[in-house]
């Protein structure tokens, strides 16, 4: 591994795998910090923040595509598998990256997406020639009906078609994304090679793990039959939009095939001689029973998340039926929670809506950061910070150009992260910023909630501290009490040890009954206080409290 630095050891055997438990901060590249003055964020930009990263108690970072791209869905469009693309930087700034990270002790997963491509890949741009290239059958290809039209009636998330002419082939191509991501024809024994080849090259640099982008859409039925029509009544969730006509059908040809199954296993046999670590993306008809399908055994997925928690819904009986009704499912595999990405709206707005506050960024935070897998929190989010409202001229995601106005896209949650609260860019760039600075987030820049003991950050980082001792919250089992309302209860055990972890989402003090016998109050300074009293315990408004079970040592 000489270009690069060796991965993070994994902790003892005895103990649990690293990733079990662990807290991952994604960081988007774009809009964590610029160091050249062009008004985009860079990977040596990132490099100077890893030790703000590191002090927020995170034990990873997951880094959002940098690779040479032509940018069309901002680096989900590679053109370069092996290559930063010059606006981040150089493949020496990844390695400086690789290097400042683990000496620091953060362990750093980047992004893979293999589905798909560019159409500036130079492979697709051979394929795209003829029917007789080298390449011809690298990307999915399709000959039109009598009548011209399409091959099969699947369609693009972005809306439309999923199929786009080429005129020198006399032939159709399947994107299920852009027209200019051409999905990649799995089925071709040379693809899989060459991607495989690909994340290889990544690891041989240090990475300790992989985020892979739609990891469902790798293969496509090779019979490109029809998807079937979805009943208007379940035209929802999923991660698909109810506005989009992608929700108007059953994905069950085009996405999620048998034969992906055993790309996934060579996949994890790679992953394996690293010790690296995979996390799947997982969208799909069934979105549970593909995370359990992919996630079961030591040949598939390490771990894989779904966008249940990245909906709009929000109240106790939503999370609580997101985790049961997973963990039903999972056998021996484990999850990953996240509230937030660069593809949905900030949560403190999606699940806070008019009463968002700082109380509810952090119950909503505690309770994320208590739940039975791994969680990942997204960069701005342990800010509290709020969607950006971005003008229709300033736009620059194509999903929100495609759907504007009944979808504003997802620029709201990329926008650049405030590190000072007086300077005319929040301290983001010594440029124009690639998205506008919204101006609410000045008051929730870093510089003034570091010195805000009662701030989100603070809480971020006081929590993350107080949950590296509490074993019951990185790998113990769950089991809940109550989910109904504002009020979400339940009980994490492990190895003797039972936490009763309890949480007031809403606006009104809530009581809670403790599950049997005397309970000790676990102090932890940056949550309101509480009362316990005759089995009971009553929270405040946005209120939080872990008591310890009779017997138990969890508060030592």
């Amino acid at each position: 591994m000489a270009q690069g630095t060796q991965p993070l050891a994994a902790i003892n055997a005895s103990e649990p795998a690293w990733w079990h438990g662990a807290v991952i901060y994604q960081v988007y590249p774009r809009s964590l910090l610029d160091s050249k003055g062009d008004g985009i964020g860079d990977l040596p930009g990132i490099t100077r923040k890893l030790d703000y990263i590191r002090d927020l108690g995170v034990d990873a970072i997951w880094v959002s595509p940098f690779f040479r791209s032509p940018m069309k869905d901002f680096g989900y469009d590679v053109s370069d598998y092996r290559a930063v693309d010059p606006m981040f930087g150089t493949l020496a700034d990844f390695d400086a990256l690789i290097e400042r990270a683990h000496r620091l002790g953060l362990r750093v997963i980047i992004d893979q997406v293999l589905s798909h491509t560019s159409d500036q890949h130079p492979w697709f741009e051979e394929s795209r020639r003829s029917r007789d290239n080298d390449q011809a059958d690298w990307y999915v290809w399709a000959d039109p009906k009598p009548d011209g039209t399409p091959p099969n009636n699947w369609l693009s998330i972005f809306g439309g078609s999923a199929w786009e002419w080429e005129s020198r082939r006399q032939q159709y191509y399947l994107h299920n994304f852009l027209a200019s991501q051409p999905d990649l024809n799995f089925h071709c024994r040379d693809v899989v090679d060459v991607m495989l080849d690909n994340v290889r090259f990544w690891l041989d640099r240090g990475v300790d793990g992989m985020r892979l982008d739609a990891v469902g859409y790798c293969f496509h039925d090779a019979q490109l039959r029809d998807n079937p029509a979805k009943p208007e009544a379940e035209r929802v969730g999923q991660g698909f939009r109810i506005d989009n006509p992608y929700a108007f059908q059953r994905h069950v040809h085009d996405i999620t095939q048998p034969e992906n199954l055993g790309f996934l296993a060579e996949l994890r046999a790679l992953l394996d001689r690293y010790g690296a670590v995979s996390l799947g993306e997982i969208t799909a008809e069934d979105t549970r029973a593909t995370i359990a399908q992919y996630t079961r055994g030591e040949e598939r997925l390490h771990t894989a998340y779904s966008f249940e928690l990245l909906s709009d819904d929000f109240d106790a009986a939503t999370i609580r039926e997101a985790v049961e009704g997973l963990d039903s499912q999972l056998d021996n595999g484990w999850a990953c929670w996240a509230v937030g990405n660069h593809d949905v709206a900030r949560v403190a707005t999606r699940w806070g809506g008019a009463r968002a506050n700082d109380a509810l960024a952090k119950v909503i935070a505690a309770a994320l950061l208590s739940l039975r897998g791994c969680a990942c929190i997204y960069q701005g989010d342990e800010l509290g910070l709020t969607e950006a409202e971005i003008p229709r001229e300033a736009v620059r995601d194509p999903y929100g150009i495609a759907f504007w106005p009944t979808f504003k896209g997802r620029d709201g949650c990329r926008t650049p992260m405030p590190w000072t609260a007086a300077e005319a860019t929040a301290g983001f760039t010594d440029g124009e910023p690639w998205l506008p600075i919204e101006a609410g987030h000045r008051a929730r820049a870093v510089d003034v909630q570091e010195g805000d003991a009662s701030s989100v950050l603070s809480f971020y980082r006081q929590f993350l501290a107080w949950r590296k001792h509490l074993p019951e919250l990185q790998w113990g089992t769950i089991d809940f009490v109550t989910g109904e309302g504002d009020r979400l209860a339940f009980v994490r055990e492990h190895e003797g040890r039972r936490l009763f972890c309890c949480f007031n989402f809403g606006p009104e003090p809530a009581r809670f009954t403790l599950p049997g016998g005397r309970h000790t109050l676990i102090d932890l300074a940056a949550a309101p206080p509480v009362t316990v009293q005759l089995g009971a315990v009553e929270l405040p408004a946005w209120g939080m409290a872990f008591l310890a079970a009779p017997g138990d040592d969890a508060s030592a």
